[in-house]
């Protein structure tokens, strides 16, 4: 997922540079949602593997 974020980020950086404003505000606000979302599930992961007594890293 955080990969996924990285190419949208990509795409905004490039579609910015060639001056597609409205692809890369969508292209920036999907990069954003997709970067939560990975932060979101990094956490819960951790916490899981916490409460079962598993080394986190």
């Amino acid at each position: 997922m955080l990969g996924w974020s990285l190419v949208f980020f990509i795409v905004a950086v490039i579609a910015g540079v060639f001056g597609f404003g409205g692809i890369s505000e969508s292209a920036v606000g999907v990069s954003q949602v997709l970067f939560f979302v990975f932060l979101v599930l990094l956490v819960l992961s951790f916490v899981s593997r916490a409460i079962r007594g598993r080394s986190v890293v």
